[in-house]
């Protein structure tokens, strides 16, 4: 007899942990509906990230500052629906950590409601009090550090490399140590020099994921309208290995000629019924037509 093939079991940040122990780079993408999520999780892609990006990459805001709490446990419970084994980890919103209570608010409804295993959020030293809080708590934390979309406002506005100089640089350092010594189990490090990033990765315990940060860290993460080509811009820190944009526009196009010439849909894609039935259907059978004259002169009417 065969042996009873072991459950799908859902990946914890010990097995994150593990991996990184073991020196296994981390591969990770974001992920904002149940389709993409189930053929990512069939990958192999360990980590899941439901990114506020999808503001901006999926439902055409301007910044991430504008998505709501509403529409990320939206997407959240998509993706968790359409996955049996990665992490899954919940972006928390602009303005729903901003202090302890919001952030146990918050961050509870991911996992309870949307169903992720942990949290993501901005900022180093001065989100170090709410990572603690929220681990405390037993909710797993992601941080992130760099460049914080949520603050570009307060950031000049325009996307840029974070840590150039001396004093950005020591600054980051003391915000990865305040992120890791406040509890969180692995860290966003977007926008960083290679060389500052891969120094961070070192001095750390917990696994760093880059974006943009170079090949030093500890994982990647790529946005997955980046990966698959869908976007017309495609950032410097990303590599395309699709080209699904220029596909599905082709595929979208010789659509539209196919319907207005008629030639879609053909045979193939149409199903027939039994010619007779179709003639019963619409009178013309031969209960239909015109009765003979009966004694009487009377014609029959199968009606009565």
């Amino acid at each position: 007899m065969s042996a009873t093939p072991e459950p799908t079991r859902r990946l914890t940040v010990t097995d994150i942990a593990r991996l990184h122990a073991d020196g296994t780079r981390i591969a990770m993408l974001t992920a904002y509906d149940f389709p993409t999520a189930r053929l990512l999780d069939e990958a192999g892609i360990p980590l899941i990230l439901v990114g506020d990006s999808l503001g901006e990459v999926m439902l055409g805001y301007d910044s991430t500052v504008r998505v709501t709490m509403a529409e990320m446990l939206h997407h959240t419970k998509a993706v968790v629906r359409g996955t049996e084994r990665a992490l899954i980890v919940g972006d928390m919103p602009f303005l729903t950590y901003a202090t302890v209570d919001e952030a146990l608010e918050h961050a509870g409804m991911f996992l309870q409601e949307g169903g992720a295993q942990a949290v993501k959020v901005e900022g180093g030293v001065r989100s170090a009090k709410i990572v603690e809080a929220l681990v405390r708590s037993g909710i797993p934390v992601m941080g992130h550090i760099g460049w914080t979309p949520q603050a570009k406002h307060g950031m000049g506005g325009k996307v840029r490399v974070q840590g150039k100089s001396v004093e950005q640089a020591r600054a980051l350092l003391h915000d990865a140590l305040a992120i890791q010594e406040a509890g969180a189990f692995s860290i966003v490090l977007e926008l960083v020099p290679g060389q500052l990033a891969a120094a961070i990765t070192e001095r750390l315990r917990i696994p760093t994921i880059g974006i943009g940060a170079g090949a030093g860290c500890s994982g990647q993460v790529l946005v997955i309208t980046d990966l698959l080509g869908l976007g017309s811009f495609v950032p410097r820190h990303a590599r395309p290995y699709a080209h699904l944009r220029e596909e599905i526009l082709e595929a979208a196009t010789k659509y539209a000629a196919d319907v207005a010439a008629g030639t879609f849909p053909g045979p193939e894609e149409t199903v027939r019924m039994d010619d007779i039935v179709l003639e019963e259907a619409l009178g013309r059978g031969h209960l239909d037509r015109p009765a003979d004259v009966v004694a009487g002169g009377i014609p029959l009417d199968r009606d009565l």
